[in-house]
Parts: structure tokens; C-alpha cells; sequence
């Protein structure tokens, strides 16, 4: 059974969280990710960082979500 987690704020730490729970295979469930930013500029700071790069998923956004894998996340 999956730990589930919230992500309250999507800075760079935020994302950086984000980013290590989805690519590491870890018993972690993201529920919800908190933030007063629009998720088109969210999902575009998720997929590009100006010290780590671009990451290697791909990662859209679609209405209040965001889309890394196909997998939806509020």
C-alpha cells in the first residue's frame, strides 16, 4: 500500500519532490500539489529547470491538471 502525499507549494523544492517521487520507484502516491500558480507555467517549470535541465518525461497541461506519462495529477 502506497504512501499517499500532498505537495504544498510547487517552488523548487516542490518540483524537485515531484520530480524524485515519480522517478523513483517508491511506495508513494502524490494526492494533490498545492499552489497559486496557473498549471500551464507549473507544468512548464516541472519540465524545464535552469540547474538540472529538461526532465525526461514529458509533462502537459490539460484543464486544472497536470500530465506526466499520461498519468493526471490535481
Amino acid at each position: 500500500m502506497a504512501t499517499k502525499v500532498a505537495i504544498n507549494g510547487f517552488g523548487r523544492i516542490g518540483r524537485i519532490v515531484f520530480q524524485a517521487i515519480v522517478d523513483r520507484d517508491e511506495p508513494l502516491e502524490i494526492l494533490a500539489i498545492n499552489d497559486i500558480g496557473a498549471v500551464d507555467d507549473l507544468a512548464h517549470l516541472l519540465q524545464y529547470d535552469s540547474v538540472h535541465g529538461v526532465w525526461s518525461r514529458p509533462v502537459l497541461a490539460k484543464d486544472d491538471r497536470i500530465v506526466v506519462d499520461g498519468k493526471e495529477y490535481v
